[in-house]
């Protein structure tokens, strides 16, 4: 900006699931560039002229909301942040988003036309941001006019940092209460975050703690004490037992049962895929809300187990004799994406094998009717999502290595990450090497590694037959 003051700068879109900051990140852009804060919300936008104004032939016209904002705002060159633009609808009243394309154009919003104003307006000056939860809603051609800059979910220790500098003080603040009177150690907010929350935000936390802080401030007014130390002891008296916990060990004690990783809008999240046999004639059912991709996936992966049955010394006689039902729990929740035939068929060669998957390993990664692989997205995600489930080995597609860079240093020295090119290694990874028992081979399983300083791999560990 120093060097060419004319400049145009690019326009921003900030990616995340809720509560990780994206509005709050506008506001500080705002304030350390000296500028005006102007924020408007796009949920639930159909109509074209709330963006572009009324002509003035129509009873009650007014001009569209961005020249308004921008006249309460008395500044041409404010930072003007757009919240959820993935959530923009279209009707018979227009379409929102192609008014967009327009206002989010460095090289077409200099000349802005306001059916109200009905002259060209100049928004070149001013310093847009987007916001949204999921870009999968976004119209390419909008997108492609944006830098996207995603912002994941929090680690436990960055929650803990943004809990005690920020969140603690403004809920005391708020209900009126000095620091002696709710003395916050670390440990009642770890407790917190460990045993009541189970977000890729923030948001949620902040509310617990509002709600312990409120107790205390109704004590202090009762008369019943003067200021109260939080302790575990309040936080389950306050906040009722624990709404978390780990169940990995008993979900995958069984053969048929894994773990997957899922990418929503709301951060990365696990999910179980389980797997039943019974007799019947080989047809395959598909229960849980699982969308065409995943359906798509879990056929695939049926075909590709018995195209090498004689490998897993699986009969492909009884096999014949057999229904078999894949469920994936939390059936009222809508799941459907690229990620999940790796899980898929592990699922099914360890129901048909009789060997259960190790309950300490998440995967995810799409296959192939050949056996491979393929790299999948959303992997910082996915890895924090393992990481607050209590997971400490993830299987990733080996195309995916170069992704650990994003993982922060702290959940890289914990976890480990197995990279897979072939569905063999996953099978020898998830299963401590029974696959190649049963395929009479020691095929190598697939490398693994850890994020050293920086995120990158530190070196490449030795291929290790599992």
């Amino acid at each position: 900006r120093k060097l060419a003051p004319d400049t145009r700068g690019p326009i921003l879109c900030f990616v995340g699931p809720p509560g990780v900051g994206k509005t709050s990140l506008g506001q500080s852009i705002a304030r350390a560039t000296g500028r005006n804060f102007i924020r408007m919300s796009l949920g639930g936008m159909h109509d074209e002229a709330e963006l572009r104004g009324h002509r003035r032939t129509y009873i009650g016209a007014m001009p569209g909301r961005i020249v308004q904002e921008i006249r309460k705002a008395g500044t041409n060159n404010p930072v003007f942040m757009l919240d959820e633009l993935d959530k923009v609808g279209n009707d018979f009243r227009g379409d929102p988003t192609s008014a967009l394309l327009e206002v989010l154009d460095p090289a077409q919003n200099f000349s802005f036309q306001d059916h109200y104003l009905n002259v060209p307006f100049d928004l070149s000056r001013v310093m847009f941001i987007a916001t949204a939860n999921y870009m999968g809603t976004v119209p390419p051609a909008l997108r492609d006019r944006m830098e996207v800059i995603e912002l994941p979910g929090y680690t436990r220790l960055e929650k803990l940092r943004i809990a005690m500098k920020y969140l603690v003080p403004r809920q005391r603040k708020e209900n009126g209460l000095k620091d002696f009177q709710a003395v916050w150690p670390q440990e009642a907010v770890q407790r917190i975050i460990d045993d009541y929350t189970r977000e890729a935000g923030v948001r949620e936390l902040e509310r617990q703690i509002g709600t312990v802080c409120r107790r205390v401030a109704a004590m202090i007014v009762g008369g019943k004490a003067r200021s109260r130390k939080i302790n575990s002891r309040f936080i389950a008296e306050v906040l009722g037992p624990a709404k978390y916990e780990s169940e990995l060990a008993l979900r995958t004690s069984m053969p048929g049962v894994v773990t997957g990783l899922a990418y929503t809008p709301n951060g990365g999240e696990i999910i179980f895929i389980e797997a039943a046999a019974y007799p019947g004639k080989g047809q395959l059912t598909l229960t849980g809300q699982i969308g065409d991709v995943m359906r798509e996936s879990a056929m695939a992966a049926l075909s590709y187990v018995k195209s090498i049955a004689g490998k897993l010394k699986i009969d492909l006689e009884d096999l014949a004799k057999q229904d078999i039902h894949v469920h994936v729990p939390a059936g009222g929740v809508p799941k459907d994406g690229p990620s999940a035939g790796v899980a898929m068929v592990t699922a099914l060669a360890s129901l048909l094998m009789h060997k259960p998957v190790r309950h300490d390993v998440a995967m995810t990664g799409e296959i192939t009717l050949r056996g491979l692989v393929l790299p999948i997205g959303g992997v910082k995600e996915k890895v924090l999502a393992a990481r607050r489930a209590g997971i400490s080995a993830v299987i990733l597609p080996a195309r995916n290595r170069k992704d650990l860079v994003d993982i922060p240093e702290e959940i890289s020295k914990e976890m480990k990450f197995h990279f897979a090119r072939t569905i063999s290694d996953v099978l020898d990874i998830a299963m401590d090497g029974e696959a190649v028992k049963h395929t009479g081979k020691g095929g190598k399983a697939g490398k693994t590694g850890k994020a050293g300083k920086g995120g990158s791999a530190r070196k490449k560990a030795k291929a290790s037959s599992f």
